[in-house]
């Protein structure tokens, strides 16, 4: 399963990204990188949870 991550450089320099498909899927993170980690070990969780 696929979904499309989208980010935003915040004003303090952190990253949000955000699974718009999956509602409150969204993390921070210090790099663009760790925000992308973050939010789709997030995007799994919610998807396993809402399978099981």
């Amino acid at each position: 399963m696929e979904f499309e991550i989208n980010f935003e450089l915040e004003e303090d320099g952190r990253w949000i990204a955000a699974v718009e498909r999956l509602p409150g899927v969204l993390a921070y993170g210090a790099t663009r990188e760790e925000a992308q980690a973050k939010v789709e070990a997030l995007a799994r969780a919610v998807i396993l949870k809402a399978t099981s």
